[in-house]
Formats: C-alpha cells, sequence, structure tokens
C-alpha cells in the first residue's frame, strides 16, 4: 500500500485563486452516461443512435435546454424552439428535462471537487467555484491541477470546461470562453477585454442594449467613461465589469462548512479493502492528533471522507461524547462505524483518495490520571457510549434530560446522547417513587378524614388497601403557559368600560380557575404490610366537577 502525505492548509495565507467549471449541456450528459456509460465522449456511437436533444418547457413553447454533439453539429441550438427543430431534422432523439436529476449530479461533482479544496460553491444551474488558494502546489502547481481535474471528469464521462483566475468573474469568463486558461494575477483586463459581452455574467437585454450603442467587446466598456453606462445601463454593468477585473470583492460561498482541521492521504495505487481503510484512518487520526494538540482541543465530531477513482464519495461520521485525540480511540471509533455497514461498503474501483476532518472541536484540558494509565469510570463510560452509537445509531442510548414542566410524568424526557453524557445527579430534587407509571392509573378513594388530607382506604386494579401511614401533600400545578388565557369582556354588568388593569385581573382569575382543576396534589401512603404507593388528587373540593385520585408510582 503506497501513498503520499500532503497537509490541506499551508501555514502562510496565499493570494486567492478561484477555478471556475462549467459543464456545457449538462442535462444531455447525463442522459448519455445512462445509456452509454462514462467512455461516451471516447467511443463512436453507432450511426443508427439518433442524436439526443433535452427539451423544457419556456414561454408557453417547448424549447431545446441541452443537446449533444452531433446535434450541435446538426446546426441545432440552446433556446431553438421544439418544433422547429423536429421540421429541420425529423429524426432527433427528445427527452423531457429532469431538473431534480441535473441538481443531483451537480451536487455530486461538487462533493467530488471536494478533493481538491473543501471551498467549492455551485454556481447556476452548470457552475462550480472552487477556491484552490494555497492547495495547487498539491497538485503540482495550478495547470497541472487543472489538467487533473479535467481528465479525471472526462473519465467520468463529462465534458467540462475549466479557466483559473484570482477573480471568480474572471475565471467564469475564462471556463466559458477561454477553456484551460490560467490567467495570472492582474492580468484580468487582458483576458476578458477581446471577449464578448456575455463573459461579464450580464443579462441578455443589457448586452443587446449595449450592442445597440456600438459596445461589442468588454473592452469597449473598460474604456468608456462610467458616469453615462450607469445612468444608461445601470450600476449592475459596472459592478460586473469591476469583479471580473478585482476591483470589487466578490465572494464565494462554500456548499459545505469548512471542517477546522483535516488531514488526508493521496495513494498511487487506490486501495479497497476495509483493512486497508482502517489502517489509513490510524495513520490519519496520528496525525491529527498533533493538530489537535497544538490548539489544545479535542474533536467533538468526525468525517472521514473516501473518493473512489470513478468519481463517487463516500462520506462516514462519528460523534463523541466528549473531546476525544486519542489515536487508539479514533481508531476504535470508526472501526465501529464500519462493522454498522454490514459490508456496504462500495469501494467500486478503489478509493484513491481519504481525508479525516474534524468537523467540531472543544477544549480539552489534559488531567492526571492514576500510574497505571487506566481510564477513570467517566471516560470509559464515555467511550463504551461512542462506540455502542458508532455501531448501533445516535438513538441506541437515551439518557434524561430535563424539561419544563414539574409534572412528574413530563418533568424530564428522554433524549439521545448526542451531545454528551447525561449530569450526574437525580433528574428532580423532590424525593420520587422507584417506578413512575407512564401514564397515571384512576383509583377509586374512600372518604378520607380530612377534606384535603390522604385517603382512608382506596381500591386500585381490582383490589382494596388500608392505608396505615401517609406523607404529604406535595402540590403541583400545571403550565399555566400551555393553556390560552380566557377572554374576559371589555364591560361590566352595567355596560361601564373596564380598565387594562381590570381586565388584567379578571383574565389571571378566569386563568387560575381554569387551571384549578388540573392542580395535583401528592401524598406518600403505606398499607398495612408495609408497600408504599404515590397517589395524587386531582382537584379540589367544592368546585363544580369533584376531584378524582390516581395511582402515579410505586416505592420500595
Amino acid at each position: 500500500m503506497s501513498f503520499v502525505s500532503e497537509s490541506l492548509f499551508p501555514a502562510a495565507t496565499p493570494a486567492r485563486r478561484i477555478l471556475a467549471v462549467w459543464l456545457p449541456n449538462l442535462a444531455a450528459q447525463r442522459v448519455l452516461r445512462q445509456r452509454l456509460g462514462f467512455c461516451w465522449p471516447s467511443v463512436d456511437r453507432p450511426a443508427s443512435q439518433p442524436p439526443l436533444v433535452v427539451s423544457r418547457p419556456e414561454d408557453n413553447a417547448l424549447r431545446i435546454a441541452a443537446l449533444d454533439p452531433r446535434a450541435e453539429r446538426l446546426g441545432l441550438k440552446l433556446g431553438m424552439g421544439l418544433a422547429d427543430a423536429r421540421a429541420m431534422h425529423p429524426g432527433i432523439d427528445v427527452v423531457e428535462a429532469d431538473p431534480v436529476a441535473d441538481r443531483r449530479l451537480m451536487e455530486g461533482v461538487a462533493d467530488w471537487c471536494d478533493r481538491y479544496t473543501p471551498l467549492v460553491a455551485l454556481e447556476g444551474e452548470d457552475g462550480l467555484f472552487l477556491d484552490i488558494s494555497g492547495s495547487a502546489h498539491l497538485f503540482g502547481g495550478e495547470k497541472r491541477l487543472l489538467a487533473d481535474m479535467l481528465s479525471r471528469l472526462f473519465q467520468q464521462g463529462l465534458q467540462a470546461r475549466a479557466g483559473l483566475a484570482s477573480t471568480p468573474g474572471a475565471a467564469w469568463a475564462a471556463a466559458r470562453f477561454a477553456s484551460g486558461a490560467v490567467v495570472p494575477a492582474g492580468e484580468e483586463a487582458e483576458l476578458v477585454a477581446p471577449l464578448p459581452l456575455a463573459a461579464l455574467r450580464l443579462p441578455q437585454p443589457t448586452c443587446e442594449g449595449l450592442e445597440s450603442v456600438g459596445l461589442r467587446r468588454v473592452g469597449a466598456i473598460i474604456g468608456a467613461p462610467r458616469g453615462p453606462l450607469a445612468r444608461r445601463f445601470g450600476r449592475s454593468l459596472l459592478l460586473r465589469l469591476d469583479q471580473a477585473l478585482g476591483h470589487v470583492e466578490e465572494a464565494v460561498s462554500p456548499r459545505l462548512p469548512v471542517p477546522p482541521l483535516s488531514v488526508e492521504r493521496h495513494f498511487f495505487e487506490p486501495i479497497a479493502a476495509i483493512e486497508d481503510v482502517e489502517r489509513v484512518t490510524a495513520l490519519l487520526a496520528a496525525t491529527l492528533k498533533g493538530d489537535l494538540e497544538r490548539r489544545g482541543e479535542g474533536a467533538r465530531a468526525l468525517e472521514l471522507l473516501l473518493f473512489r477513482v470513478d468519481g463517487a464519495r463516500l462520506r462516514i461520521g462519528a460523534r463523541t461524547s466528549r473531546p476525544l485525540r486519542d489515536p487508539r480511540l479514533l481508531q476504535k471509533l470508526f472501526r465501529e462505524r464500519f462493522a454498522a455497514l454490514d459490508g456496504r461498503l462500495d469501494a467500486g474501483c478503489g478509493f484513491d483518495l481519504v481525508r479525516l476532518s474534524a468537523v467540531a472541536t472543544a477544549r480539552l484540558e489534559e488531567t492526571q490520571g492514576d500510574l497505571a494509565g487506566a481510564e477513570s469510570g467517566s471516560e470509559a463510560l464515555s467511550v463504551f457510549v461512542d462506540r455502542v452509537r458508532a455501531r448501533l445509531g445516535e438513538a441506541a442510548l437515551l439518557g434524561p434530560v430535563l424539561a419544563e414542566s414539574h409534572v412528574p410524568e413530563r418533568a424530564a424526557v428522554l433524549r439521545p446522547l448526542g451531545g454528551g453524557l447525561p449530569a450526574s445527579g437525580a433528574v428532580c430534587e423532590a424525593e420520587r417513587p422507584v417506578r413512575l407509571f407512564a401514564e397515571p392509573e384512576p383509583v377509586e378513594v374512600a372518604a378520607s378524614e380530612l377534606p384535603e388530607g390522604p385517603p382512608a382506604s382506596f381500591r386500585w386494579r381490582h383490589a382494596a388497601y388500608r392505608v396505615a401511614r401517609a406523607e404529604g401533600p406535595e402540590r403541583i400545578g400545571p403550565e399555566w403557559w400551555l393553556h390560552a388565557m380566557p377572554q374576559v369582556s371589555g364591560q361590566d354588568e352595567a355596560g361601564n368600560e373596564r380598565s387594562g388593569e381590570e381586565l388584567d385581573r379578571l383574565r389571571r382569575l378566569a386563568l387560575a380557575a381554569q387551571t384549578a382543576g388540573l392542580t395535583r396534589d401528592y401524598f406518600r401512603v403505606e398499607d398495612g404490610e408495609g408497600r408504599r404507593y404515590w397517589l395524587y388528587r386531582q382537584g379540589f373540593h367544592g368546585m363544580a366537577r369533584p376531584p378524582r385520585w390516581f395511582m402515579h408510582g410505586l416505592s420500595a
């Protein structure tokens, strides 16, 4: 197994360099890849196969949205009406456009471009922007990186065009009008000056208006007075020109967040065995440890990216309960993730690039352990939790989390241990029974000695019990914020307007009366044989509805 190691980010901040990628007639290329495979650009298609045209509805008519090279040689153009195209060449093969499939393919290409830089942004429906500032040296320079990308895309059945410059505007123009051009910094004007106006990403009406006054090339705009241009054609014209020339900064927003730390391995010969992937993961984890130590941090979320030779990319993520940077523990964590795949790791023709990224990090303070180097109880528990979650999923282990309620059955909820281990100690400080029923069960209660006191006896699950001892009550009210404020008339019985303070007081009284029937008085009672129960009375005596009793839990 041979590999070379590369650092993903250099120490110094390099000059900005943008690589623009354009996939013309993307929809037609997608259909040809499905029908003929990835090798369709390099094989001779049988004469019996008609030219391919992709159509979509536009302006209440079907128009050509994409076409293959054979259809282009027939003179068909993008935007041409489908009826006119069929009248000229009745034998063309027409396929309806599928924007969802095209978008999926474009996102797949963007994922694959992560092998060159994590700063990848979608540009329109058929383009990409890659910020390769500081990463070209990993591939032997900018020209070699550009050639390597175009060659690999061609092997995947995609005929792409690309251009490289210091600004997104100039790179966009180079990709569409001078494919393969590498524009040195400061020479953007020399690139765009002889190009048509469309190289500035201007709307079609603006281009037609400029051409009507004799301005047909970008160079004519560069030397023209800016005031009259702005007044007649708008400030967007000058903005696009300044963006292309680098006078105005243009942001490129990556489609995915950039991880704080990443390490990767390039392979001269692709690897496919899961054992080789595990060994490479261990090597990457050891390299990542040094970077984390220098930052005084540990990884809380990691991502392993496997780039296949055929352009596919596999993403395997793992999360930790506490910050980690021990390569041994990280290797075990991903070993569980590989085991969870159960042989479904499709290596295809092999992986030629493996990258391990720390997606999220946290401060990791060094602590002195025992002399034997054994893990503490909390550390061992967190390692166990991480490995179980990695093997069985995020919801395999649940922990109690306090909720905004004092009602016992709603005071805590079980959540996946995704954010770490639950805090030690009881969820509720008040004494609670060992077994709490998920839903309280109704009981029949005999009259108590006092109206608001505990019952003298009760009947539960068809069995009668006599109370020997009792403690309580513990009063628990409902969540008032879950109940709507009752409506109160703005006038009293005499027809006089009520003040704002009076209305607020009456609404609060009405809300108190509304929730009074939901108030609970809990009692801990013990029968003659020493069995202890936790039951409550809902409501009060003297109300319209008599109070009801429920069994909610059992104590030891």
